[in-house]
C-alpha cells in the first residue's frame, strides 16, 4: 500500500503555554540512510517536551523541530534488521507527535510482547535515559540502594524498575500519599513523603546509618546539598534535569571526604552510535523483563493527538504522576 504524501501533526508556531500546540498537516518524512519509517500508533509525552514548547529546550542541530522523542507503531520503510510490519518502539531526534516517524534503526526496540502497542510508546526515552545514566554511567550494581526524587514520574518509574531488575534497592521521594502507594506498587522497597516528613532521617534510618550508593535527581537546586550529605562513601549523583532552580550549594568538603561523584546527564543531543549502544544494553539487559506479566506497569493517560494541549496541561499537574501518550 502507497504512503500519503501528508500526515497529521502537532506544530508550534512560536514558544509558549500548552495553547501554541495546532494539529496541522505536514508532508509524511523520508527516512534517511540507516533509518526506519514508522506508522505511529502513539506517542509518549515527556518532560522536554514542554521545555521544548515553552522556547527553553530548543532541539539539537539536524533534530526535527517537531516535538515528540518516543513512539511506537508499525514500520512501513525498513532498515537495518527490521523489516515492514514489525511492531516497535523507538526514541526519536523529535518528530513523534505526528502519524508518522522517521528513526534512526538503531534508536528501534521490539514493542514488548503482552503489552498495547500504545502503552509502549511510554517507555522508550525514560528506560533508555536510566538505562544510560544509572546504569552505564554510574555503574548501578546488585546490592546498592538508589534513592530516586520525583519517583513518580517517567523516569523516576524507570529508575526504580530498573534498579529492582538489577538487584538494587531503590527508596522513592514522593509528595503525597498516592504517589506513595503507586511507587511501591512499581517495586519501591520504600517510599518518603518529602512534604510529611524528614528525608534525612528517614533515608539513615533505611540504610543503617551509612547513606545511599546512588541518587537519581530530576529537581536541583536546593535539594542538592542535602543530597550530597545523603550519598554514603563512594556515592554518586546523577543529575538528569533541573526542574527546580539550576544553581545549586554544593558542600564540597563533604565531596572531597567521601569521595563522591557527581555527574550530569542528557539524552537528546547524543550521536547516534551512542543512542544505538545504550539501545542495545537496554535490550540485552533488562528489555526481556517487560513481557513478565508479574512485571508492575507504569500508569499511562491516554489523549488523542489533536489533545496534545490537553495532555501537557495534564502532565504540568502537582498531582500528575505515571506516563502520558497521544494516540494518533
Amino acid at each position: 500500500m502507497p504512503l500519503p504524501a501528508e500526515m497529521s501533526a502537532i506544530t508550534a508556531a512560536a514558544p509558549g503555554g500548552p495553547e501554541v500546540l495546532r494539529l496541522a498537516r505536514l508532508p509524511v518524512p523520508v527516512p534517511g540512510p540507516g533509518e526506519v519509517l514508522i506508522r505511529v500508533v502513539a506517542a509518549g509525552v515527556n518532560a522536554p517536551d514542554l521545555a521544548q514548547r515553552a522556547g527553553t529546550y530548543p532541539p539539537p542541530p539536524g533534530a526535527s523541530p517537531l516535538l515528540g522523542l518516543e513512539v511506537a507503531g508499525e514500520i512501513v520503510v525498513a532498515a537495518g534488521h527490521w523489516t515492514v510490519g514489525d511492531m516497535v518502539t523507538a526514541l526519536c531526534n523529535g518528530g513523534g507527535y505526528a502519524e508518522y516517524a522517521a528513526v534512526p534503526a538503531g534508536q528501534v526496540l521490539p514493542a514488548p510482547r503482552g503489552w498495547d502497542v500504545a502503552d509502549a510508546a511510554a517507555l522508550p526515552e525514560t528506560w533508555i535515559t536510566v538505562t544510560q545514566s544509572l546504569v552505564m554511567r554510574a555503574g548501578l550494581q546488585p546490592g546498592m540502594s538508589v534513592l530516586v526524587t520525583g519517583a513518580a514520574g517517567g523516569i523516576g518509574g524507570a529508575a526504580i524498575q530498573i534498579s529492582r531488575l538489577l538487584g538494587a534497592t531503590p527508596i522513592a521521594l514522593v509528595s503525597s500519599a498516592e504517589k506513595a502507594a503507586y511507587v511501591l506498587g512499581l517495586g519501591a522497597h520504600a517510599a518518603i513523603r518529602h512534604d510529611s516528613e524528614d528525608v534525612a532521617a528517614r533515608v539513615r534510618e533505611l540504610t543503617g546509618g551509612k547513606g545511599v550508593d546512588r541518587i537519581v535527581d530530576m529537581i536541583g537546586g536546593a535539594t542538592t546539598r542535602r543530597n550530597v550529605e545523603l550519598l554514603a562513601r563512594f556515592g554518586h549523583l546523577v543529575q538528569v534535569a533541573t526542574l527546580g532552580e539550576r544553581d545549586a550549594d554544593i558542600p564540597l568538603n563533604r565531596l572531597v571526604a567521601n569521595q563522591l561523584t557527581l555527574s550530569g546527564s542528557t539524552l537528546r543531543p547524543q550521536t547516534a552510535e551512542t543512542k544505538a549502544a545504550i539501545v542495545a544494553h537496554l535490550r540485552q539487559h533488562f528489555w526481556p523483563a517487560l513481557a513478565d506479566p508479574a512485571l508492575p506497569r507504569p500508569k499511562i493517560r491516554r489523549f488523542a493527538l489533536a489533545e496534545a494541549a490537553d495532555a501537557h496541561r495534564a502532565m504540568a499537574e502537582r498531582g500528575h504522576y505515571g506516563k502520558i501518550v497521544l494516540l494518533t
